[in-house]
């Protein structure tokens, strides 16, 4: 297969700092489009793949799955895209697409296991996926994604992770009007889940350990905030919650937040915590609760979160930085120190 190089930025081992460097992509095949990156969000999954925390990592690793760019090359078999169009690339570029739950547009559960953006076994090149820290990427048009023309581009990258990691459950646990949802955690995946939640008309109860975020959880559309190290606060919203998203990635007692749901309530856990979490048989059995996981979306209901994000004027709150700052970043994101997304502007990669 004919390929060009590209220049990206990535890491050769765990301990070594993310730097330049070459890359292969493979020239369009007939389904596919050429993507010239624009966007990069930084997940969290950056870090941690990129330092090998997860022990899976495949050397060189070029990170990023928030990409928005313009595609300036499509196949000669393309339908849905044309050059120019403004797309965006998430955590997935394939799938078998054969399996009963690619057939049910869950391709995130994929039976033989999706095709992750970076880091998977890339099988028209023999070796691993390179994602979008980089100048393009080469992507099948069935795993690329419209943006919504009235949405700020950058501020429109993190929907492509954090949007779905949150639109997901929300949506699947049938969050609306006249629901009373909790949003643990005002981070990242939070500060979405705020958004999100409120713009699909429940009313949103965050949940923080700091006195501090009150007034930032209030200004993403709160219309309570609880500091749940205060064990009042908690007590005032015990069996009043229909549903909880649990953003924390940290280790936390979530017995205390299965108290607060009502009969028939569930909480959905989307923060990834190292360590194993405790739950309490009598947290669930006594109110009939469910305590489960949600991972990302398929490509289907990540194109309906775009869509419901165009509608409601939703964008993550992001800080932008250029490419040769994403080492400092990787620190502050480890931190907290970002509010609340980083976004890479690519056109910074062509100066280095």
């Amino acid at each position: 297969m004919n390929t060009t190089i590209v220049k990206a930025y990535g890491t050769e081992a765990a301990e070594a700092p993310l730097n330049q460097m070459t890359i292969p992509r493979r020239e369009a095949t007939p389904h596919d489009v050429e993507i010239e990156i624009l966007y990069c969000g930084v997940c969290h999954s950056d870090l941690h793949t990129a330092r090998n925390e997860w022990h899976f990592t495949a050397y060189p690793c070029v990170p990023g799955h928030e990409i928005v760019g313009r595609i300036k090359r499509v196949g000669d078999h393309v339908i849905k895209f044309k050059v120019g169009d403004v797309v965006g690339v998430g955590c997935m570029v394939d799938s078998c697409r054969e399996c009963e739950y690619c057939k049910e547009g869950l391709e995130q559960f994929c039976v033989e296991g999706n095709i992750q953006t970076y880091n998977s076994p890339d099988k028209h090149l023999g070796s691993q996926t390179f994602g979008g820290y980089s100048e393009k990427i080469v992507v099948d048009e069935s795993f690329v994604l419209r943006i919504p023309g009235n949405l700020d581009l950058a501020a429109t990258a993190p929907l492509l992770c954090a949007g779905i990691t949150t639109y997901s459950p929300l949506r699947h646990w049938n969050v609306g009007p006249g629901k009373k949802v909790g949003i643990v955690g005002i981070g990242g995946l939070g500060h979405m889940g705020i958004k999100i939640a409120k713009a699909m008309g429940a009313h949103v109860v965050a949940f923080t350990t700091s006195e501090s975020k009150f007034a930032e959880a209030m200004r993403l559309g709160a219309d309570e905030v609880v500091l749940s190290k205060d064990p009042a606060q908690m007590e005032a919203q015990r069996g009043k919650l229909h549903f909880i998203l649990d953003a924390v990635s940290a280790d936390h007692d979530v017995n205390a937040f299965l108290s607060l749901l009502r009969v028939d309530g569930s909480l959905a856990l989307v923060g990834a915590p190292e360590q194993p979490l405790p739950v309490a048989a009598f947290s669930l059995i006594l109110g009939r609760k469910s305590f489960s996981g949600s991972l990302i979306g398929g490509i289907a209901e990540t194109q309906e979160m775009l869509d419901f994000c165009g509608k409601h004027g939703i964008t993550a709150d992001v800080e932008m930085i250029g490419i040769s700052q994403i080492n400092e970043a990787y620190e502050r994101l480890l931190k907290g120190d970002v509010k609340y997304r980083f976004v890479i502007d690519m056109s910074s990669l062509k100066n280095e």
